[in-house]
């Protein structure tokens, strides 16, 4: 074959033109491949979104057990001091009735899982604020490994089973309030 029959048999294409059918399984190839990729980066998304959320709320577990024993230590030093409990949270900031004023507690704490300011009080027998709890009814992801003050959590179906109570050696503690959260004031 001769240079020119071969030029006659396939002629030159114009710049960006392809003969008809060549690359359209190619086309369709990526295409294909682009659809796989997406699938497989949106189901690693939601795993991470859960695994991201669900330390969230392990961290807001961990920061209502800190802030609900900050409270059950203020109600206690309060307690000592006084041999009655807060009529009222406020109460533990800044007691000046002594010649130095006495803080029980550096500030009121927001709730955690709720973000709200107000947490759910327990009150004493002879009245007053002896613990407080969250008013969340969400179910909590830590079931074990607490401490020995707040094993009883172990057995919380909802973060308001967690209460941070303090009752001195010799008083009962209290039964569970029937009207639901009480807000703090």
């Amino acid at each position: 074959m001769s240079a020119g029959s071969l030029l006659k048999a396939n002629p030159p294409l114009a710049c960006g033109s392809r003969p008809p059918c060549q690359g359209v399984r190619q086309r369709g190839f990526t295409y294909l491949g682009f659809l796989l990729f997406v699938a497989i980066a949106g189901a690693g998304l939601a795993a991470y979104s859960e695994l991201a959320s669900h330390t969230a709320q392990r961290e807001k577990e961990a920061e209502l057990l800190f802030r609900g024993e900050q409270y059950r230590e203020a109600i206690a030093s309060y307690y000592k001091k006084e041999q009655r409990y807060p009529k009222a949270l406020a109460e533990l900031l800044e007691d000046k009735r002594y010649p130095m004023p006495v803080r029980h507690l550096r500030r009121l704490y927001k709730e955690p899982i709720t973000g709200q300011d107000e947490w759910g009080l327990v009150e004493a027998p002879g009245g007053g604020v002896m613990g407080v709890y969250s008013p969340s009814e969400d179910a909590p992801i830590k079931s074990g490994n607490f401490s020995a003050k707040d094993r009883e959590f172990a057995d919380a179906a909802k973060y308001a089973d967690w209460k941070f109570i303090h009752s001195p050696p010799g008083l009962p503690a209290p039964p569970p309030s029937p009207g639901g959260p009480k807000p703090s004031r």
